[in-house]
C-alpha cells in the first residue's frame, strides 16, 4: 500500500471503557489521534469505548481501522478484540487469544516456559484467599521475603504490593484482589529492571532497550507517569551480549504470545546477566511519558511515524490472515 492510499484511511481511535487506567487510555488517544493527524490522516475520530452510543457510532463512522489505545480490562484483554473481529474491522495490535494470554499472567507464564523464557517462581490465588499461619510459612519458605503480590489481569502497577513482613500478605492478597479475579503472589527478583518494546507482525523486531532507574521500591503508578528523562536510560547500560539476549527473548515472547503490531516485554536482569521476563504488555502506553515511543524516538522512530507504522501493520495484518 502506498503512502497516498495508507493516509487516506478513515481511522477511529477507541479508548477509556471503564477499567482502572480509563484517563491513562484516553490520555494515550488523545496523543495517537494527534500523531495520526500530523502524519498526514485526514479523518481521525476518537471514540470511548464507555459511551452509550458507541456501537452505533462505531459502525455508522465508515472507519477502515480502529486504533486500540485502551489499557486493562475490556481493551488489553482482548474483549474490545473480540468486537472488532466481529465487525470484521482490522485494528492495531495483538488479537482476542493473544491479548487475553498476554494479560492473564499465569496463562502467559506457560507460555513463557514452554518457549524457554525464565520468569519469577509464584503461584496465584484466588482474591478472597485468607491465608492460615501454616500458608504463610509455606510461601515464605517456597519464595522467600520481600515478594511481590500484584493482579493476575491488571497493568500499570494497580494494586501491586511489594510485601517485606509475613504479617501483612493477606492485606496486600485483599488490595490485589479489590476488583476480583486472581491474585498472583511471586518472588522478588533483584537485578536491572528494563524493559524491550518489540515492532511488527510476521516478522518483529525489537526497538532499544529502556533501563528504568527509580528511587521507589518498584516502578510504580507515580514513577510512570514522571517526565521520561527522570528514569528512562537509553539504550539500557548492559553488557553487548546480555543486550542482544533480552532483545532476543523478548521477539520471542512476543512470537510465543502471537502478538502483531507491537509488544513490550519487561525484565529483570540478575547480577549473572540472566533477563528474567515479568511480563508481556500488548497494548504498552501511548503516552509523552510512555516507554515505547521513547525507545522508538531513541531508534530513529517519531511518534507520527510510529503511530502511522501501526496502522499500517494493523492493514498488513488482517491482509495476510485473509479476513
Amino acid at each position: 500500500m502506498d503512502r497516498e492510499e495508507l493516509l487516506s484511511k478513515r481511522v477511529v481511535v477507541i479508548c477509556g471503557g471503564w477499567s482502572d487506567e480509563r484517563e491513562i487510555s484516553r490520555s494515550s488517544a488523545g496523543e495517537c489521534r494527534r500523531a495520526l493527524l500530523e502524519a498526514g490522516f485526514a479523518n481521525v475520530d476518537l471514540l470511548d469505548l464507555a459511551e452509550r452510543d458507541f456501537i452505533g457510532r462505531l459502525m455508522a463512522g465508515g472507519y477502515d481501522v480502529a486504533f486500540v489505545a485502551m489499557h486493562g480490562r475490556y481493551g488489553e484483554d482482548g474483549c474490545v478484540q473480540g468486537l472488532l473481529e466481529i465487525l470484521h474491522m482490522p485494528y492495531t495490535f495483538s488479537g482476542v487469544a493473544a491479548s487475553a494470554a498476554a494479560t492473564e499472567k499465569e496463562v502467559a507464564k506457560a507460555v513463557y516456559a514452554a518457549a524457554g523464557l525464565r520468569a519469577p517462581r509464584g503461584f496465584d490465588v484466588d482474591a478472597k484467599t485468607v491465608l492460615t499461619e501454616k500458608q504463610i510459612d509455606r510461601v515464605v519458605d517456597k519464595i522467600g521475603l520481600p515478594l511481590f503480590v500484584k493482579p493476575a489481569a491488571n497493568g500499570s502497577s494497580y494494586g501491586i504490593s511489594r510485601v517485606t513482613d509475613r504479617d501483612a500478605l493477606n492485606d496486600a492478597i485483599r488490595a490485589a484482589g479489590a476488583q476480583g479475579g486472581r491474585v498472583l503472589v511471586e518472588e522478588c527478583v533483584t537485578g536491572t529492571e528494563i524493559t524491550v518494546p518489540v515492532i511488527g507482525n510476521g516478522d518483529p523486531t525489537a526497538l532499544p532497550i529502556v533501563e528504568i532507574v527509580t528511587g521507589a521500591e518498584f516502578y510504580d503508578l507515580k514513577v510512570k507517569y514522571e517526565p521520561s528523562a527522570m528514569h528512562h536510560v537509553i539504550p539500557a547500560r548492559l553488557e553487548p551480549g546480555v543486550y542482544a539476549k533480552a532483545q532476543e527473548l523478548a521477539v520471542r515472547a512476543h512470537r510465543a504470545l502471537g502478538c502483531r503490531g507491537c509488544s513490550r516485554s519487561d525484565f529483570i536482569v540478575t547480577p549473572e546477566g540472566e533477563p528474567v521476563i515479568l511480563e508481556t504488555n500488548t497494548i504498552p502506553g501511548m503516552t509523552a511519558e510512555s516507554l515505547l515511543p521513547d525507545s522508538a524516538r531513541h531508534g530513529g522512530i517519531e511518534f507520527p511515524e510510529l503511530c502511522t507504522r501501526f496502522v499500517e501493520l494493523a492493514l498488513e495484518g488482517r491482509a495476510a490472515r485473509g479476513a
